[in-house]
């Protein structure tokens, strides 16, 4: 099948590109363009996006560019660099933007929503989508208020995985943690725990969950934001968390949409490119692997999408009206509003077209500058008519319908009064725009409100539950505070046992916020680094825990919390040890950051500040090459571990992930056998990272003016790579959901439940279940966004006003083509999520699960799905993927029946000839219940 016929990826469309619009209908006529405007995409690729709104590049800007001019001719031994200027857009036009109010669940917030929007000037208008500024506001953002109707501006906070910039907050185990856990009512309850802190601190929109990047690329610096790198563990991870948040009436956003799976070049500038990197992506893959898991999140009712900073198909996300309009708005049926992050919109009016709703942090094409692409070029061009009022009705209809849809009208549910807290200072006093140079006047910024109640629970639950066991040699593990081992608590010969605990990672290094941002790696690992992470209240390390954990009348413990071998010969630290236990660990995080020679995405896959080779030396050497050594490692991600996992001396091995503030307390309980481990890869690890294919591997030199990253593998990521050419042509390290634990566990008595009967294709797409808002069209006199004579003004903050009646020009406004031509609505669409059948329960699968070891424990049976391999299809499927997981406790002999629903989406794949999801009639589905991706211990066909 050609699959770029009818698909996202059309590489037989190459229009011409034009130059980026500023929000008025000649490019503010300095800037006009000289060609015809692209109609692959809402916002062309623009060659100008580095220059001021005057028109003139400024200077900082020319010497960027003949830096990074200098650094490409210089360079060009080192890599092979392509002058060959942009491609051609590739993403096909959708228009016109979709309106929201078509969902019955959201008819109640939108008929509310229209009355306030309809009372609202078009200044108003324009502050509910603008962000204020980059610190114009106490939030990371801020939207301007509409103070006649009473709607109050819009606190945004990061971020995924506790409360950023804020003080007395619970510092929560990362989302690669949670994912780890395979806990669905985990998920659930961090998420609710997080939506309480942001609400008691007066926080409006959370800016997470995260699921792009989805892992593509083991070493990608934000994978750790995530759940993992599978669609399915994603979408069921971050819709319970949006459940979680919402339930709390704080709106939950979902991001990156979509594709952002690399730090280097995501940016344009950011790395001395004058555009963002393009993850080239085909229609098929795009549905099935990056777009899957944000339609649980829109079938969860999520408030906020994000779009992300790199070009998707050659075509900036925030400004691509496939991505926004089409895929999104319309087949995903998304009723609330699209934000950028931050500086990710590229255009103006096209960026509005395209379906972007609310801008952040406001700030244009420079950071911090108070230049808007909106804000009163937003009102411009309302007036001059580039951009149709019912447009920006609706722009601003989606986040007011959102706003009430969490609740937040209700002042005894919701504080109005905007966050108590700055994300800009820890003084009390402050001012209220810490950004502007502006005199302003010192008031209480800072209340220390304290929200942390009894959260470390659920932090300490999800960091143990978490911890995934690579490796238990002869049932070694656990050990108990009594120097007891194994499950029959045989004593340590009836001697004091003398344990040694090493390697910074065990350790508080310079304290646990030593670095903005968490912006190094120094001590124990809790969490990566970047705008994901947040100030610890504490941590506690493993040192600490497992010190005060053991008996000291039983157990000896020393210490030695550094990585340095020298050091560690000369102190005779290793000798007359019995066991050692060894920490180490390997970091990342966002592309704004760099550590160590790592800018973002991690170098390799390796263990950092000589991780591995303190693992040989400990275990090499522990109680003169007589003692037994446990390695824990900290880590974003997967790690190769093909150095020291087989040595004889290694008994037990633990990838502890990132643990947040209660790390060494969870890898203590887990030591000790306080509970069994229960964790789950939610990554394949491999043995090498060639093994993770060519698009496993991170793009390190750009390959072109704008980086292209063709996502040629499609489908086949992770574990589906790794099986690809047969049964399992790549034999991993670990596979995906692979841990150990303290018992076994036994199967039987496979069981399936036809609940509807196979069919190509869902049912029909059902008409709304509501109809979206009617304004009456009158547009506003040109007098209505004048500047207020009694206003005063606060340099780079960003108003809605223009200064003159003579700023508005009418003119012709170079519509994208394809503007005027209307899209059929998908058939895979109909309501949030997509076409209600979808998600309509097909088949159940049962299994009988059995507690058959010596201790108690959380089982996690895993549902997998193979294609049926005589089907109609001329498709190619992965060997198995991933369609249900549950965890319960089970004690020692007892049983449990375990159901595993699967829907009509779960069996389909997306036909792009038919733009729809297809299943297949033809053939036998085979779905396998087993504890890891590599063994099923039932199978059944259907």
């Amino acid at each position: 099948m050609d699959e770029s016929k009818r698909g996202f990826l059309s590489p037989s469309h190459r229009p011409r590109d034009s130059e980026s619009d500023l929000g008025s209908p000649d490019f503010l006529d300095k800037n006009k363009s000289p060609g015809k405007t692209s109609r692959a995409y809402a916002t062309p690729k623009s060659r100008i996006v580095c220059r001021p709104m005057s028109g003139r590049p400024s200077i900082r800007v020319l010497l960027i560019g003949l830096a990074a001019i200098v650094f490409l001719l210089v360079g060009g031994g080192g890599f092979t660099y392509r002058i060959s200027g942009s491609r051609d857009g590739q993403s096909p036009p959708w228009y016109p933007s979709p309106k929201g109010g078509t969902a019955k669940k959201w008819a109640a917030s939108y008929q509310k929503a229209a009355q306030l929007v309809s009372k609202m000037t078009l200044p108003e208008k324009v502050n509910v989508t603008t962000g204020t500024g980059w610190s114009m506001g106490l939030a990371v953002g801020n939207t301007g208020p509409a103070n006649n109707v009473g709607f109050p501006g819009l606190a945004l906070q990061d971020g995924p995985l506790g409360i950023r910039m804020a003080d007395n907050i619970t510092a929560f185990p990362a989302g690669i943690s949670v994912g780890a856990t395979f806990n669905k009512k985990l998920m659930y309850e961090r998420g609710k725990a997080h939506g309480i802190e942001a609400r008691q601190k007066g926080i409006n929109v959370i800016l997470g969950p995260s699921v792009g990047p989805i892992g593509r690329m083991p070493a990608g610096g934000r994978n750790w934001e995530g759940f993992g790198s599978d669609p399915y563990l994603q979408g069921i991870a971050c819709a319970e968390t949006i459940k979680g948040i919402q339930d709390q009436h704080v709106m939950a956003t979902i991001k990156h949409f979509v594709g952002n799976e690399q730090e280097h070049f995501r940016q344009a500038w950011e790395w001395g490119l004058p555009n963002a990197i393009s993850s080239n992506i085909d229609d098929r893959t795009m549905h099935e692997i990056y777009a899957w898991p944000f339609g649980d999140a829109v079938k969860a009712g999520v408030a906020s999408v994000m779009c992300s900073y790199n070009q998707v198909n050659n075509s900036y996300a925030c400004g691509n009206s496939k991505l926004l309009n089409g895929i999104l708005k319309d087949e995903l049926g998304f009723q609330g509003f699209v934000m950028s992050d931050w500086l990710a919109q590229r255009s103006g009016v096209a960026s509005a077209l395209a379906g972007l709703d609310m801008t952040m942090p406001g700030d244009g094409l420079g950071w911090a500058d108070g230049k808007s692409l909106w804000g009163p070029k937003l009102s411009q061009a309302v007036l001059n008519g580039s951009l149709p009022l019912d447009r920006l009705d609706d722009m601003v209809t989606r986040i007011v319908a959102s706003w009430y849809q969490l609740g937040q009208d209700n002042r005894t549910l919701f504080d109005a009064t905007g966050p108590n807290f700055s994300s800009f200072t820890d003084e009390k006093m402050g001012v209220m725009a810490p950004g502007s140079p502006t005199e302003q006047s010192l008031v209480e910024v800072n209340k220390f409100v304290d929200v942390q109640a009894d959260h470390a629970k659920i932090a300490r639950e999800i960091a143990i539950e978490s911890i995934v066991m690579l490796k238990n040699e002869r049932d070694w593990l656990p050990m108990s505070r009594n120097a007891e081992f194994g499950v029959d608590r045989n004593p340590w010969k009836n001697k004091k046992l003398k344990v040694g605990i090493f390697g910074e990672d065990a350790g508080p290094g310079e304290g646990p916020n030593a670095c903005p941002d968490r912006g190094c790696n120094q001590g124990t690992l809790a969490m990566g680094w970047g705008s994901g992470a947040v100030e610890l209240p504490y941590l506690i390390t493993p040192a600490e825990a497992l010190e005060k954990g053991f008996n000291a009348s039983r157990v000896e413990v020393t210490k030695y919390l550094a990585n340095d071998l020298p050091g560690l010969e000369e102190s005779r630290a290793l000798e007359g040890r019995d066991v050692c236990i060894v920490f180490a660990n390997s970091d990342a995080g966002e592309g704004f950051v760099s550590w160590n020679g790592i800018k973002g995405d991690r170098n390799d896959l390796r263990l950092q500040k000589g991780g591995d080779e303190l693992i040989l030396e400990v275990a090499d050497n522990c109680g003169g090459g007589k003692g037994k050594t446990i390695v824990v490692y900290h880590a974003v991600g997967p790690v190769l571990v093909d150095k020291w996992i087989n040595h004889k001396k290694i008994k037990a091995v633990f990838a502890a992930h990132l643990p947040g503030q209660e790390s060494g307390n969870a890898i203590a309980s887990i030591i000790f056998g306080d509970e069994s481990p229960s964790g789950k890869l939610p990554y394949t690890i491999a043995k090498r990272a060639e093994d993770y294919g060519d698009g496993g591997q991170v793009m390190y030199t750009p390959n072109d003016v704008v980086p292209q990253q063709d996502f040629t593998e499609g489908i086949y990521i992770d574990y589906r790579w790794l099986n690809r050419d047969g049964l399992f042509p790549v034999d991993p390290q670990f596979s995906f959901a692979y841990g150990l634990q303290y018992t076994g566990f036994s199967m039987d008595n496979i069981q399936l439940e036809v609940k509807k009967p196979k069919s190509a294709f869902p049912a029909p797409r059902p008409a709304p279940g509501a109809r979206p808002p009617v304004y009456n069209g009158t547009m506003p006199a040109v007098e209505e966004a004048l500047w207020p004579k009694d206003i005063r003004r606060l340099d780079k903050y960003i108003y809605p006003y223009i200064d003159s009646a003579s700023d508005i020009r009418h003119g012709h406004y170079p519509y994208p083509e394809g503007y005027d031509t209307e899209q059929p609505l998908s058939g895979a669409g109909g309501d949030e999520g997509g076409n209600p059948d979808l998600w309509e329960t097909y088949a159940v699968i049962s299994i009988d699960m059995r507690n058959s070891g010596k201790f108690p424990a959380k089982a996690v049976p895993q549902l997998w799905l193979s294609y049926p391999p005589n089907s109609e299809a001329t498709v190619d499927f992965p060997k198995r993927v991933l369609r249900g997981f549950e965890k319960f406790y089970l004690k020692p002999g007892q049983s449990k029946t375990v159901k595993f629903p699967v829907t009509r989406r779960d069996l389909s794949y997306w036909n792009v000839e038919e733009q729809n999801w297809m299943m297949l009639t033809k053939g036998n589905y085979i779905f396998s219940v087993g504890l890891d991706e590599r063994t099923p211990v039932r199978q059944i066909l259907w």
